[in-house]
């Protein structure tokens, strides 16, 4: 469980907003918030890889389904990022009942969790959707403008090393833009969707506090967004079976990023 820190707290301003006041992190911290994940996880052992299983099955069902289409399987594959923290509203529901030595729910009810705030997490939604849209629209743009005539005809064609190394300008300029769009969106979600959950506040709110979190602790959420795109392309490499684990590992840590972050109530 996140322990209160006695780090520096940061009181951020923003017009006509009450912000709760930023905790200042340290570049050790994104490992015990793995630590705590993990130490969640295996007291939700039932309820968390029931959840990691059926997130896993989901992004290799999109996948498969995009699989002959390279910028949709692209498009899918590195848009799981901007995906996942929606997905992962129901380990932070799970994380906030441990927090609080209330009884496990029942198999379904995370799902729910979405009921504790319902028109922000709304909002947060449908610009998740339109991110995405644009994300697909960028990934289709860059692939005609790369790969037209190449012959490459889906996703294993284009991850081959001879692929890779006769296309390298596609994959450079195709890693910065998504790289780009990944971190905007990690900015903004890292803890505004927690937040969304536990507490009852408005959306605009939750984004701003999020970004500034990220900005006042830039070095250690560099570091923390690292993990998870390598932990989550570690799943996607094992043809997300790997992911039915790092799922839950990730949705239970990032609550305790929330916490230590973020001042209590």
């Amino acid at each position: 469980m996140s322990t209160h820190t006695d780090h520096a707290v940061f009181h951020p301003q923003a017009a006509r907003m009450d912000l709760p006041g930023i905790r200042a992190v340290t570049l050790d911290q994104p490992f015990r918030w793995l630590r705590d994940g993990a130490r969640d996880m295996l007291k939700a052992w039932l309820l968390s890889l029931f959840y990691g299983v059926v997130f896993a099955l989901l992004g290799y069902g999109l996948l498969q389904a995009a699989w002959n289409k390279p910028h949709l399987a692209m498009a899918l594959t590195s848009g799981f990022l901007f995906v996942a923290p929606v997905l992962a509203t129901v380990f932070y529901s799970i994380s906030h009942r441990i927090e609080h030595h209330h009884k496990l729910p029942h198999l379904f009810a995370p799902l729910l969790a979405w009921r504790t705030n319902p028109a922000s997490l709304g909002l947060y939604a449908l610009m998740l959707v339109f991110v995405l849209s644009v994300w697909e629209r960028i990934s289709a743009i860059l692939v005609g403008l790369f790969l037209n005539g190449s012959g490459i005809g889906g996703l294993g064609e284009l991850l081959t090393l001879d692929a890779v190394s006769r296309h390298a300008d596609f994959m450079l300029i195709y890693l910065a833009f998504g790289g780009v769009l990944a971190l905007m969106v990690f900015s903004l979600s890292v803890v505004s969707l927690p937040m969304l959950v536990h507490r009852k506040i408005d959306f605009a709110t939750a984004l701003v506090t999020s970004f500034m979190a990220t900005r006042l602790n830039f070095p250690a959420m560099l570091l923390w967004g690292v993990i998870i795109a390598a932990l989550i392309a570690i799943g996607m490499a094992t043809d997300f079976i790997a992911m039915a684990v790092i799922f839950p590992l990730l949705g239970h840590a990032s609550w305790h990023a929330y916490r230590e972050m973020v001042e209590r109530e």
